[in-house]
């Protein structure tokens, strides 16, 4: 399904339209375009660990020096006690599809630095839902 349409309606709704562009393709096949922030929502935990260094490596090179790439996922948490949603989904991505997992906040950071990020952080969200920043 595609998703511009709803994210383009969105931001003309929050009156950021002269700010923030939404762009539609696959980001398998297709380039990402140049921007200063890359968003992914729940996009890497369905997904095995190849292609997600796959579409992180393509966020890096799209972004700037000081550009930064976030992931909107239920990161889980190193210990794997606290974030119990995140160990429960990632169990269900396992059974959903071929490889999908979630991963830990150091599963972040290790793929990130592999990559060229030079650091790392992770914003609370709502709910065990965090923001893993690149």
């Amino acid at each position: 399904m595609p998703v511009e349409p709803v994210a383009s309606k969105n931001i003309n709704a929050m009156g950021i339209n002269g700010r923030v562009v939404a762009k539609s393709g696959d980001f398998f096949k297709n380039q990402f375009p140049s921007a200063d922030v890359i968003t992914m929502g729940n996009i890497l935990n369905n997904w095995g660990l190849d292609e997600k260094l796959f579409l992180m490596k393509k966020a890096y090179d799209a972004l700037p020096k000081n550009g930064a790439f976030i992931a909107i996922e239920n990161v889980i948490d190193n210990d794997r006690i606290k974030k119990t949603f995140g160990l429960m989904l990632s169990l269900n991505m396992l059974i959903e599809t071929p490889e999908g997992f979630d991963y830990t906040e150091s599963d972040f950071e290790l793929w990130a630095k592999e990559i060229g990020f030079k650091k790392t952080s992770f914003l609370p969200l709502k709910g065990d839902t965090s923001a893993a920043i690149a």
